[in-house]
């Protein structure tokens, strides 16, 4: 998986330098999740066929810790897609979201970076998308609903980015 591998590199970069972002406490972790974030699409780990809730559960049973897991369960707008695909009542039950700085860094991260490990601004990276899955593929339906939401978490970023000292 060479091209998820230049984006998941990519976003792994990208939260190291929005680490400061965060709590001190922390910038390990959300790098840790950025560079763990699309594991659930790995042979071997598919389960559901939604990747945050396999590669959430399969942290879990690596025994990784809860809140790493969350984070990676929940990134970028997940619980929509979990909506689409009829997993809501098992993503919340099992990793309640978190609505922090830290999964904020990871969201803008995961949001701002291609396919290819480019960056884009959010509406090229929703376009993208769109245009990779294709009308009718649930993942490209939910962004309809979660579009808003995840705007919200890019303009709270940007806020952060532009009162942080240098």
């Amino acid at each position: 998986m060479p091209r998820r591998w230049r984006h998941v590199r990519a976003v792994a970069v990208k939260a190291r330098q929005l680490e400061r972002l965060t709590l001190p406490e922390d910038q390990d972790l959300v790098v840790t999740a950025a560079w763990l974030h699309d594991i659930g699409y790995a042979p071997g780990i598919v389960d559901t066929g939604f990747h945050a809730l396999d590669g959430a559960r399969w942290l879990l049973r690596q025994g990784l810790a809860p809140r790493l897991a969350g984070l990676v369960a929940n990134h970028s707008c997940a619980t929509y897609e979990a909506k689409a695909r009829g997993l809501a009542e098992e993503l919340a039950a099992e990793f309640p979201l978190e609505e922090s700085p830290t999964s904020d860094v990871l969201w803008y991260a995961d949001m701002t970076t291609g396919p290819d490990g480019q960056e884009l601004s959010v509406g090229e990276r929703l376009a993208e998308i769109r245009l990779r899955y294709g009308p009718y593929d649930p993942v490209t339906r939910f962004w309809q609903e979660a579009e808003a939401p995840l705007l919200a978490v890019i303009e709270r970023v940007r806020f952060r980015i532009g009162t942080q000292p240098i």
